[in-house]
């Protein structure tokens, strides 16, 4: 039995180098390598172990953890969340409740601090990591943006064609974390608008109002200003296509109405407060076109979203 087995190995290391110089009949398994490589594990924030890890990364080594500490202190949540898929080290590091603690403070600073910690340990285990991750909030890091389209007729020339013309227009909404909001209609695209959603745009363009945030709706007003103005309000509902993405927003209702001119208030005070008893009643107008949803949009994606498409090639968006 030793004999044969020792005159069949000979064969089998000769087909196997043949094997190996047909490069399309040999699969890639680069994964292989690692058998075998023991990888010291990186103790997790809060351990009791007392170990020294000597870290082989050579930004870890160079860069002390206070530095590193510094670093994520000053990054954005959703930056915090792409760190933390770098290394295990990161991924430890940031379980740090102080980061997400500053995180959730920011984003729901007007229910206040008391209110933010009664919601941490009532429904999310004292966790402002779970809260960030499940407690709807309103993004400030981009524009929610409605693309909507609709087909107009166009001038007959010629008794045998009827043309028809299909028109796109935007909205365009930009919160904040104080309570106030920006809104303009453009027939503009995302990358050009983007410019103008600040408070040093003109006011003709880009009018200002304020929210709140109630569970996951959102009430929103504004005041067109003109001989007797009025108040645009909507009521909108927060969701996401992933878990704690907050990327969309579905219209549930949108009104304008026109507003008494004694005591007209400025863009800057409380209008959700004083609209019930300013508003007309008779002239409130239910708007029922217009209300596709919010699509959020990242600041850094403005130039390369789908939205930017002109009605050639996307005629019409599904936004999911």
């Amino acid at each position: 039995m030793t004999s044969d087995f020792a005159l069949q190995v000979p064969d089998e290391l000769e087909t196997a180098l043949q094997l190996k110089t047909v490069q399309y009949l040999v699969a890639q398994r680069p994964w292989l390598d690692l058998y075998g490589v023991n990888v010291r594990p990186v103790a997790p924030y809060g351990s009791a172990s007392r170990m020294v890890n000597v870290d082989p990364a050579l930004i870890h080594r160079c860069l002390p953890d206070e530095l590193l500490f510094e670093v994520f202190s000053r990054m954005a949540p959703y930056d915090l969340g792409r760190a933390a898929c770098v290394c295990r080290k990161w991924r430890y590091t940031l379980r740090n409740p102080v980061f997400w603690r500053n995180a959730c403070l920011k984003a729901w600073q007007l229910s206040g601090m008391v209110e933010n910690y009664k919601i941490l340990q009532s429904k999310y285990e004292s966790s402002w990591r779970k809260m960030w991750l499940l407690r709807p909030r309103i993004r400030t890091d981009g524009l929610y943006v409605s693309r909507n389209t609709y087909i107009r007729a166009g001038v007959r020339e010629w008794t045998v064609t009827n043309p028809v013309h299909l028109v796109c227009y935007y909205r365009y909404m930009r919160f904040f974390p104080s309570g106030r909001f920006l809104y303009k209609t453009s027939g503009q695209a995302v990358k050009d608008v983007v410019k103008c959603m600040n408070f040093r745009a003109s006011k003709t363009d880009v009018f200002i109002g304020r929210h709140t945030l109630t569970d996951d709706e959102v009430e929103a007003a504004f005041m067109y200003s003109g001989l007797r103005p009025t108040m645009w309000r909507a009521c909108l509902r927060l969701r996401g296509t992933t878990l704690g993405a907050n990327n969309r927003m579905d219209i549930l209702s949108l009104s304008t109405s026109k507003v008494n001119s004694d005591g007209v208030i400025e863009p800057e005070e409380d209008i959700l407060g004083r609209v019930e008893w300013q508003e007309d009643d008779i002239s409130r107008v239910s708007h029922n076109r217009g209300l596709a949803p919010f699509t959020f949009v990242p600041f850094e994606e403005v130039e390369t979203s789908v939205l930017n498409l002109p009605v050639e090639k996307m005629d019409y968006y599904v936004p999911g």
